[in-house]
């Protein structure tokens, strides 16, 4: 598992060290680590090592002192080092290292002269360490580092030079990943004694590039993770896998109240990703014509016009579809009503929000994209007219995720580049496993039947969860965290796009359902 601090939780447990004096020890063990990242990066972009030019972005802070001695470092392997000086003020002893390297050092100001100088020196580097902003940094970058890192972001663009961000990308907020204004794109970043949350959220999951965590030795004192992202390991432990005296009914049943008439795709494609992803039975309530389609597409789903009341199921999927149909809806408030009264989970998409509890539930999932998200919060706080817009959703996504799951007390599933999970308790989860050709109609029903299946399998049997120490109201988070890694891996197969990088091709919303179970596959294979 990936783990992430806040920036406060990092300094706090450096603290002990830098009031004993280890100051320069724990500066030194960054630089090291700084400088072969660096290296690393040039051997990845096949440049070659001798001879190249490393320029150090350094602010007035330790991350600017890092990035120095980092450069100083990089002299010694036969490097040549620059320095451009962003501050009024710079980290005396990696500035006279850097001198006594013989490294060209410019120090920038408002005024043409500097800013050509430090464009020449941008220009003449294979890499560039962005030692701007730490940690503690609030804000945006300001000028004139504001236009001097965008001048970086067109010469990496073009192939000119590549960034490795000492910590963080200077520009992002270390706490949540949000980018206030202007920021440094890098293309990999060496962060010192825990990722932090900023690089698995927000803006700055995309600024961060290949993420390496340099150890300090500080890390037996860090406190509970702020943010979590869960990999192979996690993924293929927590799985809800069938034992040797298996049936369908200990494998879990899902109840899907959704489609109708108008609208039966999203019936169609949540109860085919629920029985790909092998939930044991799933159960369809809904109009008789759309049972007949689903058959038509999976035949092993049990489809009736009954209401919930009338079966028994391990966990619901309610809502995708249903927004022009009374009758369908009344089924989805019966269903919810009825979860949160018993603690069946429940997935709660589209539809299903619009006519969600006023008091939710940890077990209760709620699945929106952006807009959705800010439909809700804004109807939550119409009394006192705190309108909220898609456009602060996407530029906020773990606050707002953490908000809603506050103010509805139910778990949060933000869908997006990076799917955040937030659970009212506070616990989060950001997974990044997708492929951009997932943005496609359909693709938010196929995640809801993976998730209607993860819940079902928790729901009949949780000890996988509860030995990953993901128990109590907290699977339910894990659980959304899995069935978001699972829809983006499979999106990735389908697309033919391992890395997510966007390479592949397009896909549809059944090319993900039919490649889900290879991907699953893969994840248990290790």
């Amino acid at each position: 598992m990936l783990n992430a601090w806040t920036g406060a939780q990092i300094r706090a447990a450096e603290a002990p060290r830098l009031d004993a004096g280890a100051g320069d020890a724990l500066m030194r063990r960054a630089a090291h680590g700084l400088a072969g990242a660096a290296l690393a990066l040039l051997d990845a972009r096949r440049r070659p090592r001798y001879g190249a030019r490393v320029v150090a972005l350094a602010g007035s802070g330790n991350n600017g002192g890092d990035a120095l001695w980092a450069a100083a470092l990089l002299a010694r392997r036969g490097l040549r080092p620059a320095a451009i000086l962003v501050a009024d003020r710079a980290h005396e002893p990696g500035l006279a290292d850097v001198h006594a390297a013989g490294g060209d050092v410019v120090r920038l100001a408002d005024d043409d002269a500097s800013t050509d100088a430090a464009r020449r020196l941008l220009a003449d580097a294979d890499v560039v360490i962005d030692g701007i902003l730490g940690t503690g940094a609030s804000g945006g970058l300001r000028e004139p580092a504001a236009g001097l890192a965008a001048h970086l972001e067109d010469l990496r663009r073009t192939g000119v030079v590549t960034v490795l961000a000492c910590d963080i990308a200077s520009g992002i907020d270390a706490d949540t990943g949000e980018a206030p204004g202007e920021h440094v794109t890098a293309d990999a970043t060496a962060t010192f004694g825990g990722a932090k949350v900023g690089h698995l959220a927000g803006a700055g999951e995309a600024a961060r590039g290949t993420l390496t965590v340099v150890p300090l030795g500080i890390e037996a004192d860090l406190p509970d993770p702020d943010l979590r992202r869960l990999q192979t390991a996690e993924l293929r432990a927590l799985w809800p896998t069938p034992a040797r005296s298996a049936q369908k009914y200990s494998r879990g049943v899902l109840g899907v109240v959704a489609g109708s008439a108008q609208y039966p795709g999203a019936a169609l494609l949540t109860t085919a990703a629920a029985a790909a992803a092998g939930v044991g039975m799933v159960r369809y309530l809904g109009p008789e014509a759309v049972g007949g389609l689903i058959n038509a597409r999976t035949p092993d789903a049990v489809c009736s016009a009954q209401q919930p009341g009338d079966v028994h199921v391990q966990a619901w999927l309610v809502g995708p579809g249903t927004n022009d149909d009374e009758a369908q809806l009344d089924r989805v408030r019966t269903a919810l009503a009825a979860a949160v009264r018993t603690g069946t989970p429940a997935v709660v998409d589209a539809g299903g929000m619009s006519v969600l509890p006023e008091q939710g539930a940890a077990h209760l999932v709620l699945t929106p994209h952006a807009g959705e998200l800010a439909r809700l919060l804004s109807d939550r706080h119409a009394a006192d007219g705190a309108a909220v817009e898609r456009s602060d959703v996407e530029a906020r996504p773990l606050h707002h995720a953490r908000l809603a799951a506050r103010i509805t007390g139910c778990t949060v599933l933000l869908k997006g580049a990076t799917t955040l999970v937030a659970g009212p308790d506070g616990t989060a989860f950001s997974q990044a496993d997708a492929t951009p050709w997932l943005s496609t109609a359909g693709s938010g029903d196929v995640l809801a039947g993976i998730l209607g299946a993860v819940l079902a399998g928790v729901a009949e049997h949780p000890r996988a969860f509860d030995d990953r120490g993901l128990g109590g109201d907290v699977r339910w988070a894990a659980a959304a965290a899995v069935a978001a890694s699972l829809h983006g891996r499979a999106g990735r197969t389908a697309a033919r796009d391992p890395e997510g990088t966007g390479a592949g091709g397009p896909i549809h919303a059944t090319a993900v359902i039919d490649a889900l179970a290879a991907a699953v596959r893969d994840v248990l294979a290790g």
